[in-house]
């Protein structure tokens, strides 16, 4: 090879090896990791039980906002979850429990959401409602709902504990009973509209002892929305009673989600 042919190979080289160096770079590197996260309640609560997780992850420098579900509606709670997703400043993940899995679900099509996590959590499909995911499977009979002339349910009082939150301490128990939030009982029968974890990645923490649903049922939905699981001792109130548990799944999803649109 004369001189010549040697430079021009070496030129050629130089400038193709930053190409390939950045070919080789993930599509996603240099992404701004995610710091916010939004938690939605379930049925018979409110956002004060997410305190624990909420000390948690804003100790790691997170931002987080709880959304308060009027539990009227799925459009009234969908709305009251967008409501706080407009007011983040850039993705969040987004957490349900329990019925706030289909709340989730049916929200996190929003662009600020970039990831689910579902806290024993229910993860219907777009079209279904929240009562079929129910069908085939035990029934639970520590699980009492008491349904009221207008339609609305509350936990049975003498079965709170027992069915909801058994691994509580008696006062903690005592006070998310008598501080119950109730729903609309129509909201189960509502057909979702969306389905989120189609397009979004999803974690789940199954709680091994809920008396609320069959775990049978909650491994089907949760291998289903092809979640990463994690499985942990406790009552159907782990975000409450296991909020390290929780805080650190949910902190695995703000590393591995990556913001709408960067694909």
């Amino acid at each position: 090879m004369n001189t010549l042919a040697r430079s021009l190979s070496a030129v050629l080289l130089a400038l193709a090896l930053p190409a390939a160096v950045h070919a080789a770079e993930p599509k996603d590197a240099g992404a701004a990791p995610i710091r916010n996260v939004v938690l939605v309640h379930g049925a018979f609560a409110d956002g004060s039980g997410w305190r624990g997780v909420y000390d948690d992850l804003t100790r790691r420098g997170y931002h987080v906002s709880i959304v308060q579900n009027p539990l009227t509606s799925l459009a009234d709670d969908v709305a009251a979850t967008r409501r706080v997703l407009d007011r983040q400043d850039g993705p969040a993940i987004l957490v349900g429990h329990s019925w706030g899995g289909t709340v989730i679900t049916e929200a996190g099509v929003h662009p600020n959401a970039a990831g689910l996590v579902y806290v024993s959590a229910l993860a219907p499909d777009a079209g279904e409602t929240t009562a079929q995911q129910y069908k085939g499977f035990a029934p639970t009979p520590e699980f009492v709902i008491d349904t009221g002339k207008d339609g609305f349910g509350f936990i049975e009082l003498a079965k709170f504990k027992a069915g909801f939150a058994h691994d509580a301490s008696d006062a903690d128990a005592a006070f998310m009973r008598d501080s119950q939030v109730p729903i609309a009982m129509s909201v189960f029968q509502t057909p979702l509209t969306q389905a989120a974890w189609r397009t979004r990645p999803s974690w789940a923490v199954i709680a091994t002892e809920d008396k609320a649903f069959d775990q049978a049922m909650l491994v089907h939905m949760a291998k289903r929305i092809g979640a990463t699981i994690t499985y942990t001792p406790a009552s159907h109130a782990v975000f409450m009673t296991k909020p390290k548990v929780v805080a650190d799944v949910i902190d695995t999803a703000a590393k591995q989600a990556r913001p709408i649109g960067n694909d």
